[in-house]
């Protein structure tokens, strides 16, 4: 059985997305995930060094699966790396995007995720030279697509969000810090604040919101809070752990911009 734990509107399925068929197809309204980048972290089982287009080939895959399983209105929020040095340089982001849209996806746009407490490193490439220059960009991306309509007419029509929130979020760019590894007990987390933003910015309150790659489970907290169905879909067994124990021991309140909201 790959339900792996559920209370009131949240579900974590111990799975491999790909080869899951509990989900139907044309019934989930966003998606928000943060695939592995192909970085060779050290998750439990996951090869995250692929060759790059055999990691792209795997990314296509599951691209037309979210684009299969999503409504009509449906929308997906991609958090990817702009580019990545380790291994070779590639156009991460670039590349993703486009496979995206290859895969049936509509591009709408891209918000700029300045991860502030991201250290640049000091791996200057030619010090004070023009001979071969390291440049490392301190954001990562998130590209919003959507499937067929990108005005939303299915759901509850019930819109969560606030106003400074909708004027400060409708920028594109967003700035807030990552998530300690340490502190979650996952090697790669990312923060609740990020899909936190894309629900209320692009779903209503009750609409199903699905992570393929779920992880410490930072969507579904996200789900938690806003009143929405969320379902999180996840390979390893320890991180559907790490999610249900940080659903279960959730109380608090999140912080956008330095103002408290109580959830």
């Amino acid at each position: 059985m790959s339900l792996f734990y559920s209370e009131k509107n949240i579900s974590i399925f111990n799975n491999d997305f790909l080869t899951m068929r509990a989900l139907k197809n044309n019934s989930v309204d966003l998606i928000v995930t943060s695939p592995p980048y192909n970085l060779d972290i050290e998750y439990k089982s996951f090869n995250d060094k692929l060759p790059y287009e055999e990691y792209l080939s795997l990314c296509f895959k599951w691209f037309k699966k979210c684009y299969k399983i999503a409504k009509d209105d449906g929308r997906f929020c991609l958090n990817i790396p702009l580019d990545k040095s380790k291994g070779g340089y590639q156009s991460v982001g670039a590349d993703l995007t486009i496979l995206a849209k290859q895969a049936g996806w509509k591009y709408k746009t891209t918000i700029i995720w300045n991860e502030g407490n991201i250290s640049k490193g000091s791996a200057w490439g030619s010090w004070l030279s023009a001979s071969a220059p390291h440049i490392i960009a301190p954001v990562e991306l998130i590209v919003v697509l959507y499937k067929k309509e990108w005005k939303k007419s299915s759901g509850s029509k019930i819109s969560d969000i606030e106003k400074f929130e909708f004027i400060d979020w409708t920028s594109g760019i967003w700035t807030f810090n990552g998530e300690s590894k340490k502190k979650i007990g996952h090697p790669a987390p990312f923060p609740v604040e990020l899909p936190y933003r894309c629900i209320k910015l692009l779903s209503y309150v009750g609409d199903v919101v699905l992570d393929p790659f779920m992880g410490s489970g930072s969507t579904l907290l996200a789900c938690k809070k806003t009143g929405r169905t969320g379902i999180g879909i996840e390979i390893e067994q320890d991180y559907c752990n790490i999610a249900k124990n940080r659903l279960i021991n959730e109380k608090g309140t999140l912080k956008s911009h330095g103002v408290g909201d109580k959830l």
